[in-house]
This record gives structure tokens, C-alpha cells and sequence, in this order.
């Protein structure tokens, strides 16, 4: 029996997601949003995280990676393994995605059966790329940020100070500066605001 965790703000998009995945005989699932993610994954067994990229606040995708990192380093448990729902016009998240560790990515506007496809090849070891999402792949090798910068600059596009962004992701505010004017370079922005508007133009964030 594949094991489950599926993480998705959305309720309605949850709750659709969990029962069409439930249908299967051979799976079982759980689902939550984002904030309660960690914890499911930390309390009960989990073959597969299925995650969406666009989940809100302190991405839980760092986490469950971690989880899913250290579970390869065990020859018994759970797996974690993470496959991610992700947009063919947003290259950024995928990268994000890719740099955490994913084994699989699905693409939004997929068949619900390619879901299901994923979760079955992600779970026996394999690794999964919707054939939409192929020239996203392209695209995600030439962000030039790296998934933390990533992460703060989508915490500031969200308009978090940078003591917000620093408490959520715990790290010093110095830290977050040089983050941010790292992330300006990058981008050739001006500012910060002007970095988001390019990074957003780009489909980074």
C-alpha cells in the first residue's frame, strides 16, 4: 500500500485531490494544508508527499525534504518522498523544487490520472516529470536564484519586512540583507521592489 501525504492550501482543491487519489486500491491518504504538513509527515508513515508549489507562508518544502533526506539514508521507514504540483508558466517554483530534492513534478493543468501515474513511479524509487512541464525544466536551469533566495524574495513579494522574513525562516535579519542584495545583483534590479517585479515578470516567483 502506497502511503500518502498530499499538501495543499486550498480545501476544495485538497479535498478533490484526496479523493480522487483514495480511489486507488493500492493507496492511502492523508491531506492538509501547509501548516499542519510537517507534523503529519513527522507522526505518521509517508511513501509519498505530494506538494503544491504554491503552498503560503514558511514553505514546508525545505522540511519535508529534509525529512525525505534523511529517510535515504535508512534502509527501513518511511520514504518521503516528494513529487510537486507545479504551473508550466512559474520556472521558479519548479526550481525551488529541484533544489529541495523533488523526484516529481506534475503539472497543474494535467489529467488527474497523471497524478496518480506520478505517485506510483515516485514511490517505487523512480523519478517522474510530466511531459508538459518539460520545456519548464528548460527554463528552471536559467533562474539564476538559488531556492532560499527564492524563498525570501517570495516572502518580501508578499510584503514581509525583512524581521518577518528572518522569523520565518530563522535566520538573522543580516542574513536576510545579504540575501536580498544577493537576489538584486542577480536579477540586475535596482531595488528590492524592482528585483520582484522582474523576478514576477520572469515567472520566478
Amino acid at each position: 500500500m502506497i502511503r500518502v501525504l498530499l499538501v495543499h492550501d486550498v480545501r476544495i482543491l485538497r479535498c478533490a485531490l484526496a479523493a480522487l487519489v483514495g480511489r486507488e486500491p493500492d493507496m492511502t491518504i492523508e491531506a492538509a494544508p501547509a501548516k499542519d504538513a510537517v507534523r503529519l509527515a513527522r507522526a505518521q508513515p509517508t511513501d509519498v508527499c505530494v506538494v503544491d508549489a504554491d503552498v503560503t507562508g514558511r514553505s514546508p518544502l525545505d522540511e519535508l525534504a529534509g525529512l525525505s533526506r534523511k529517510s535515504a539514508t535508512r534502509s527501513v521507514g518511511p520514504s518521503h518522498r516528494l513529487l510537486v504540483l507545479v504551473s508550466q508558466h512559474c520556472p521558479g517554483a519548479l526550481r525551488r523544487a529541484l533544489d529541495a530534492g523533488a523526484r516529481g513534478f506534475v503539472c497543474k493543468d494535467a489529467l488527474p490520472e497523471q497524478l496518480v501515474t506520478g505517485i506510483r513511479q515516485v514511490a517505487a524509487g523512480e523519478r517522474f516529470v510530466d511531459n508538459a512541464l518539460a520545456g519548464t525544466v528548460l527554463r528552471a536551469s536559467e533562474v539564476p536564484l538559488s531556492e532560499r533566495e527564492l524563498t525570501v524574495l517570495s516572502a518580501a513579494a508578499e510584503g514581509a519586512p525583512i524581521t518577518e522574513i528572518a522569523r520565518r525562516l530563522g535566520l538573522s535579519t543580516g542574513t536576510v540583507r545579504n540575501y536580498m542584495s544577493a537576489i538584486t545583483r542577480k536579477t540586475g534590479a535596482r531595488n528590492r521592489v524592482d528585483a520582484i517585479r522582474i523576478s514576477q515578470g520572469a515567472g520566478w516567483l
